[in-house]
């Protein structure tokens, strides 16, 4: 199955792997002897396990002695989705990466509804304009907004275990292990310190795209790959309109809002970071941009090249 993905698609888990595909080794790229492969595995899922349980221990510190209660929504984030996940696991399917999927579908629906409501509901109690003021963006909470990024970071420590736990990851470099440390970190960071929590909503509306890369991943994984019929037209039209506006518009606007306010920010490193990280993501955006092109004309050209097509 995992031939018939483009290479942003290619790691096991079926999500858009945010790290070009150049750093990424494909399983049959590798001719190394089982047991160098069962090593390699073996280390990186306890690096990898190993970060998560003192970024869990982080956590549970800040809640314990710091009486950050508000952080607690991180777990509730974590305990929703594992739910989840065991309720589609014993109703649905056991097949892992389908349950994993599926889990990570949930969670690009109920991210993209939170901050289509956030932007909403700030809206209609601000102006436009104020809503993106610099001092808004980086010092300003809008309502729920911190909540939602807690639940997000929450899926983020689910599905990092889920992955380890199954062994839905490949390669020497697993990018989609890392892109989630990385984004634990990020959060976790902007969560302790109360800043940067609305950039940094703004930035998830890209999941209202994830939820179309999710449900083709679905899709296919249900054996529904008629590029002819209508609901995969209708999938790919969405698919392509969600990538333009709420992938590359949207985070060439925040880029272009950080340099704009650039000699706003205090000195340190949190425009620096800010830049990195955006300049990373509108990258990335760019290699999915290509490999949702190569996976459209795939698909297409199979129907194409069948003459029953034609009669």
């Amino acid at each position: 199955m995992q031939s018939n993905l483009p290479s942003f698609f290619s790691i096991q888990s079926g999500k858009p792997s945010h790290f070009p595909p150049s750093i990424l080794v494909s399983q049959t790229a590798t001719a190394m002897p089982p047991t160098h492969q069962s090593s390699s595995t073996t280390k990186v899922s306890t690096f990898f396990s190993a970060t998560l349980l003192l970024w869990v221990i982080s956590v549970f510190f800040q809640i314990l002695f710091n009486k950050r209660r508000d952080l607690l929504y991180i777990f509730a984030g974590g305990c929703f989705y594992q739910f989840a996940n065991w309720v589609i696991r014993f109703s649905v399917s056991r097949d892992p990466l389908f349950v994993n999927t599926s889990v990570s579908l949930l969670h690009s629906a109920v991210t993209s509804i939170s901050v289509v409501f956030i932007l909403l509901n700030q809206w209609s109690l601000t102006s436009f304009k104020r809503m993106f003021e610099h001092k808004e963006l980086v010092e300003g909470t809008w309502p729920w907004a911190y909540q939602a990024l807690c639940f997000s970071c929450g899926y983020f420590a689910y599905d990092q275990q889920d992955m380890l736990q199954y062994r839905l990851y490949s390669g020497f470099i697993p990018s989609i292990l890392i892109h989630h440390l990385v984004l634990l970190i990020c959060f976790t960071l902007a969560l302790y310190r109360h800043i940067t929590i609305n950039y940094l909503i703004l930035t998830l509306i890209c999941e209202l795209h994830s939820v179309f890369l999710h449900v083709r991943k679905l899709r296919r994984m249900a054996g529904v790959r008629d590029a002819e019929s209508r609901v995969v037209k209708v999938e790919w039209i969405l698919n392509w309109i969600m990538f333009i506006f709420t992938r590359l518009i949207s985070h060439i606007l925040i880029t272009g809002k950080l340099i704009k306010d650039a000699s706003k920010f205090e000195k340190g490193i949190e425009w620096p970071l800010a830049m990195l990280g955006m300049a990373g993501m509108n990258l990335l955006n760019a290699f999915l941009g290509i490999d949702l092109f190569n996976a459209f004309k795939k698909e297409k050209k199979p129907q194409q090249n069948n003459p029953k097509r034609h009669e």
